[in-house]
């Protein structure tokens, strides 16, 4: 049981230590950064650690330990690691600040990755929501969640796919870094739409059907949190979109009641 106990808190440390250095990279990129060209916003920041803290607490600590027999405690690991912390981490546009750190002939390497056909399919509105929507489907309504936790290298990589079908999920609807493959604010919102509603039947299927193994009440409240939680989170992605579109068509509107006037 002590040997047991070296490992587990032998492995919080290393992933601790991974997450810091994860930070330290960002603020060294920052500093990079402002030597060639104005300073980076603060904000960004605080926003990309917030969201690495977010990772952190989803796959350490308490929060996750708990999440291997409490089915409420592993759905506010979900919002955090799938959601909240993907969120974050696009806000703090870390592809934007890479470019910014790159010497030139490494950043039109990056670039031409960016543009290329792989990231082009990814990235599509709809492959992204099948992406990050049909794991949660597959993971909910099949025994691959119970196979989940008899399995450290299923565990492992499921919660990799989670996250990054989150992020690249929020960096389709919303564009704040490079984005070379980018669609139409009606297109994207009709399938924003379309993965909200899909995220909050999920949760009420769970509220009816809860996952092999997990209690009927545990199920209950687990379902709650991710309708509300994922509602929450879903808002902010709204507001950006909507923001953005205002933001670029205000000069077309304020020229055509000029002409107009």
């Amino acid at each position: 049981m002590h040997h047991h106990e070296q490992i587990s808190w032998l492995g919080i440390a290393l992933n601790g230590l991974l997450f810091l250095c994860l930070i330290g990279l960002y603020i060294v990129g920052v500093f990079v950064s402002n030597k060639k060209y104005s300073n980076w916003p603060l904000h960004r920041i605080v926003l990309w650690c917030f969201g690495i803290f977010c990772i952190a607490i989803s796959l350490i600590g308490p929060i996750a330990n708990n999440a291997h027999t409490s089915f409420q405690a592993h759905m506010i690991t979900h919002l955090l690691l799938g959601m909240l912390g993907p969120l974050l981490i696009v806000f703090s546009t870390p592809m934007t600040l890479l470019l910014r750190c790159l010497k030139v002939p490494h950043a039109r390497i990056v670039s031409k990755f960016l543009k290329g056909s792989y990231v082009q399919f990814i990235t599509h509105p709809i492959t992204a929501t099948i992406l990050n929507m049909g794991g949660l489907w597959l993971l909910y309504t099949t025994p691959l969640y119970h196979a989940m936790h008899s399995s450290t290298l299923l565990y492992a990589l499921i919660h990799l796919h989670v996250f990054l079908a989150g992020y690249v999920f929020t960096a389709s609807m919303i564009y704040l870094d490079p984005s070379p493959h980018r669609f139409s604010f009606i297109y994207r919102s009709i399938v924003l739409v379309l993965a909200m509603a899909s995220h909050s039947i999920l949760s009420k299927w769970i509220y009816a059907n809860p996952p092999e193994g997990i209690a009927q009440f545990d199920a209950q409240m687990g379902g709650v949190i991710m309708y509300y939680g994922g509602d929450f989170i879903d808002v902010v992605i709204v507001i950006t979109l909507c923001a953005q579109y205002f933001k670029l068509n205000r000069p077309i509107n304020i020229r055509k009641n000029l002409q107009q006037s």
